[in-house]
């Protein structure tokens, strides 16, 4: 496979997590979820976007990370931003181990079961976030929870 169709594949995947957040019911951001325990889903984000950066800085290629996403007082549009950003810079590291050795620095064993960890991790806090709306009382509707899946269009 190419590295542009798996580059392709990794920004489709970047604007699957920008039309979930565009498309949460704004009372769904900052509600607190069920038995007041675990991060809420701005939280769940920030760790999507603040994990892509712990990567960035141990692969070491990245010679000005975005800044993290912390605290309470970043709106859904922030988060938007930010997750571009750091998608440019994990795009950025994969093409260049893509077209290099193969390798990302402290993760094994290659570039291409990094990109299956970061499809899963970040596919894992998709479903978590679109559950804990629904627990909180403020659904996705339902196009909303099928545009999710409409990979040959976003």
């Amino acid at each position: 496979m190419s590295t542009e169709a798996l580059a392709a594949a990794y920004a489709t995947n970047n604007r699957i997590n920008e039309y979930l957040i565009a498309n949460l019911p704004d009372e769904s951001w900052r509600a607190v979820p069920p038995g007041g325990k675990g991060r809420d889903i701005a939280s769940i984000v920030a760790h999507i976007h603040n994990v892509r950066l712990m990567w960035l800085k141990s692969a070491g290629k990245t010679p000005k990370l975005p800044e993290k996403l912390e605290g309470d007082a970043f709106s859904k549009k922030d988060a938007i931003k930010a997750l571009n950003e750091s998608w440019q810079a994990t795009d950025a590291l994969l093409r260049e181990a893509m077209s290099g050795d193969g390798r990302i620095k402290g993760f094994k064993p290659d570039v291409y079961a990094f990109l299956g960890y970061l499809f899963a991790h970040e596919g894992h806090h998709r479903g978590q976030i679109a559950m804990l709306a629904r627990q909180t009382g403020h659904p996705l509707s339902k196009s909303a929870g099928f545009g999710m899946w409409e990979w040959g269009t976003r």
